[in-house]
């Protein structure tokens, strides 16, 4: 089926996008958000059902931004009591091979420390929007219905002739 097919190209399409635009921005410490982004096509017999994005809880607030408590971003999310849970910067800190230090003494500080500090950071600064999946997917729709109006119009003369 020609909207099928159309819909598959697009699907990896952005994927393709999403993940060169993580590359780019080295937003990909473990790999886990590189290897969740993906696409899903549901064929019936008179629909088609397309979703895009990432399996991963966090992807939203990389790609949309959060808020701070002092710093705001266009984001439907924000900071507004509960701070980032601190052990994921020590697994950052961790996997980045990143060897904290105190600002007063100079001395390496623990991973422990060094996530509530983040935490502390985050939940007044919030993160910036990404974009990695929000950018590629406006680009590619933009482009889609003139393919997907060929591909349609093909299937529809091929069900007239049957």
């Amino acid at each position: 089926m020609e909207v099928e097919k159309e819909l598959n190209k697009f699907g990896k399409r952005l994927v393709q996008a999403s993940r060169s635009s993580l590359t780019q921005q080295k937003i990909n410490a473990s790999g886990e958000l590189y290897k969740s982004i993906g696409y899903d096509l549901k064929v019936s017999k008179n629909s088609f059902e397309f979703s895009f994005g990432s399996g991963l809880d966090y992807a939203k607030f990389q790609d949309q931004g959060v808020s701070g408590t002092k710093k705001k971003y266009k984001t439907p999310f924000s900071y507004k009591t509960k701070k980032p849970p601190a052990n994921v910067f020590e697994s950052w800190a961790k996997q980045k091979g990143i060897k904290p230090r105190s600002k007063e003494t100079g001395r390496f500080t623990t991973l422990k420390s060094f996530g509530f500090a983040m935490s502390k950071h985050i939940f007044k600064q919030g993160i910036k929007p990404k974009n990695f999946i929000t950018r590629p997917f406006e680009k590619a729709f933009k482009a889609l219905p003139e393919d997907l109006v060929k591909a349609y119009g093909l299937e529809l003369d091929r069900s007239l002739l049957r």
